[in-house]
């Protein structure tokens, strides 16, 4: 048996593979591409346990019906090899077995599983960060809390990954609220290993929570060279200074950015799908024309249409076919999600009942101008469950208040205003929907804004 320096135990004696592991977990954490680097610790030794278990979770985290049968066919290698080396370590073992909860749609059991095994290898860093992927895809920003408080004080800053650590647990203390602390883990983060993007935007987040927009476009735009450097994950975070600027009333940069740092390449990846389609939502919502940038996002959506295998970006795709005015497609998907809301027994089909189905019919509804039925507090207040940040899911509050004000739903309007006010300040949304609403009522902004703040 032998460690890697990020504290995980393997089976392999290929000391050449588990250099080439560490640089796949390296760029795992800097969200860099990770494929050469695994094939590198395969090439080596072919029987290496974690490097097909990561390259299974790889797979999983892409959410797509194909990818996920990808990773049931890796799983099954993993097992294997695992087998043949007398049952594994302790951290392998635990990465399969996660996995093969992952694969079956049980996130959140993952999740819990890898977090079991951290009790006793609290410095087993992979461990650590898919236990935050697959929470985070889940919504559980209190779970994901709750593992880095209890395992950042067996750390010490001299061990690899402890500024990626202190990254994934600002975007925990972000996320639950806390504001002040998690700009100063995500400081010390950034400035422990400026590779770590995920601290960086932690930061980043909070600086939009506090609408401090000016200093969050300068963060972001002065750390342009490290974050240039991610894979798709520089993609989200082009998407985040689009949001600076969108506040700053900075119609023209969020085009620019949109089509520079957005949206450069076309891709059916849900990430990268939901930062270019809650973009352009958000930019619908305040009636600003954003030309034909739907048409290649409507292509790619109807060919996911049915593919939902993942809510949070079936739910994104849906946007794509709503603002084409695809009804028919819109249908199907809504079909699909009706279909999924009713498969008993995993994390998605919880997800889709309660918060996808509901939802996707208030986005059909008001991109055909037809009444909206379903009850939108209730979608409000559940929203999390689809999993993403407080930042990605708030298109989906924009538009749940967007058509309570088209209802002159004044009391919808407060409340799902007061959930999203108690996430972050008041913004320049906010008052275009008093002002939207005011013209269904005929309401004073005094009178909302007052009832808001009380």
């Amino acid at each position: 048996m032998q460690f890697d320096k990020f504290g995980a135990a393997h089976s392999t004696t290929s000391g050449a593979a588990i250099k080439a592991f560490e640089t796949a977990v390296q760029a795992v954490a800097a969200h860099r591409p990770i494929g050469d680097s695994l094939q590198s610790a395969l090439r080596h030794d072919d029987s290496m346990v974690a490097a097909h278990a990561l390259f299974g979770f790889a797979n999983v985290i892409l959410g797509r019906s194909e990818t996920v049968a990808n990773a049931r066919g890796i799983l099954a290698g993993a097992e294997t090899r695992m087998h043949a080396v007398g049952g594994g370590t302790a951290s392998e073992r635990a990465l399969v077995a996660a996995l093969r909860l992952a694969i079956d749609d049980h996130l959140q059991a993952a999740a819990d599983l890898l977090d079991l095994h951290l009790i006793d290898q609290p410095c087993d860093f992979l461990a650590v960060k898919l236990s935050h992927a697959l929470r985070f895809m889940g919504g559980q920003s209190a779970e994901m809390l709750r593992v880095t408080q209890r395992i950042l004080p067996s750390w010490t800053s001299g061990q690899a990954g402890y500024g990626f650590l202190l990254g994934c647990h600002a975007f925990s203390l972000e996320e639950t609220g806390h504001f002040v602390a998690a700009e100063s883990f995500g400081r010390d983060a950034y400035a422990h290993e400026n590779a770590d993007a995920w601290g960086l935007h932690a930061v980043s987040h909070v600086m939009e929570m506090s609408r401090r927009t000016d200093e969050g476009a300068d963060w972001l735009e002065d750390a342009r060279p490290n974050w240039s450097l991610c894979n798709n994950f520089a993609f989200h975070i082009g998407w985040h200074l689009a949001l600076f600027r969108l506040e700053q009333g900075q119609i023209d940069s969020v085009l620019d950015i949109y089509d520079r740092d957005i949206r450069p390449v076309a891709t059916d990846d849900f990430r990268d799908m939901a930062n270019a389609t809650s973009m352009l939502w958000r930019l619908e919502l305040e009636g600003i024309s954003v030309g034909s940038r739907w048409d290649e996002l409507r292509a790619v959506a109807s060919n996911r249409r049915r593919d939902v295998t993942y809510v949070f970006g079936s739910l994104h795709y849906l946007l794509a076919l709503a603002a084409s005015g695809d009804r028919d497609r819109c249908l199907e998907l809504l079909n699909e999600l009706r279909k999924i809301a009713a498969t008993p027994n995993h994390d998605q089909a919880i997800v889709a009942a309660e918060v996808g189905v509901p939802l996707a019919e208030v986005i059909i509804a008001m991109s055909q101008g037809s009444s909206v039925r379903s009850d939108l507090v209730a979608a409000a207040h559940k929203l999390p469950i689809i999993g993403g940040s407080h930042a990605q899911r708030d298109v989906f509050l924009r538009t749940l208040m967007m058509a309570a004000a088209e209802q002159g739903n004044s009391s919808s309007v407060l409340a799902i205003t007061r959930i999203r006010h108690s996430l972050r300040s008041t913004d320049r949304f906010v008052h275009l929907i008093e002002k939207r609403l005011n013209t269904r009522i005929g309401a004073s902004n005094a009178t909302l804004t007052a009832q808001r703040a009380s």
